[in-house]
């Protein structure tokens, strides 16, 4: 049978490899098994939906709605509970209606997401979106990103807080301020991981439990 990921086992000095924009049209379920039981690639999904209203989305000329992005995170965590999954949303999209904002609003509720980024839409040359119809006016886009961000914070808050007393090997990247990442946090984009009272160096993996949180942060104790 044909592999679907390298063997990163195999390879020495290797101990996370972190897939990135994954594309939600190309998730078939051999790939989620093949992440998840490769013991090196991290249990962490950046997945792209973009939008959740299937009318939207077809304008973006995207694939999937909100019913089949929820069967696919429901997927994700049936294999692998602990999974990291983000997303980043688009909002005010020519011929977004507010019956699709609150689509999208009802999805980022249910989701229960790791991870988002919200940004409104605005033209670009050489898109074929800047010759569509129906554009959203911007003083909309802007009173949709501000209430669409302030729920996607509410929401990331809640799940980092329910993986309080969850299991973790964090990456540390930052000495002074004794931070780094754990599998299911994405650097730059994601929340931290950071220790009290410890003097851990950049580069050490540390096995540790979640003792807390802050939004989207992590604070975790050493086992």
């Amino acid at each position: 049978m044909e592999k679907i990921l390298p063997d990163f086992a195999a390879i020495e000095g290797i101990e996370r490899v972190r897939l990135s924009y994954l594309q939600p049209a190309e998730m078939r379920p051999s790939l989620l098994q093949a992440m998840i039981e490769n013991e090196k690639v991290a249990p962490y999904f950046d997945l792209s939906f973009q939008h959740t209203s299937p009318t939207v989305l077809r304008r973006m000329r995207r694939f999937g709605d909100s019913e089949k992005f929820l069967h696919l995170i429901a997927q994700i965590r049936a294999l692998s509970p602990e999974a990291g999954i983000r997303s980043n949303f688009i909002v005010g999209f020519p011929g977004e209606t507010q019956e699709d904002y609150d689509d999208l609003a009802d999805f980022i509720s249910t989701a229960k997401l790791d991870a988002i980024g919200i940004f409104g839409y605005s033209d670009e040359d050489n898109t074929e979106a800047l010759d569509l119809t129906d554009k959203v006016a911007e003083e909309v886009i802007r009173e949709r990103v501000e209430a669409l961000s302030s729920l996607a914070d509410e929401m990331v808050s809640m799940r980092a807080a329910a993986r309080i007393g969850e299991n973790v090997r964090v990456l540390i990247e930052d000495e002074e301020l004794q931070e780094g990442r754990a599998a299911h946090q994405g650097p730059e984009v994601d929340g931290t991981t950071s220790f009290i009272g410890t003097k851990f160096k950049v580069g050490q993996y540390i096995d540790a439990v979640v003792i807390d949180s802050m939004g989207a942060d992590l604070v975790a104790r050493a086992l």
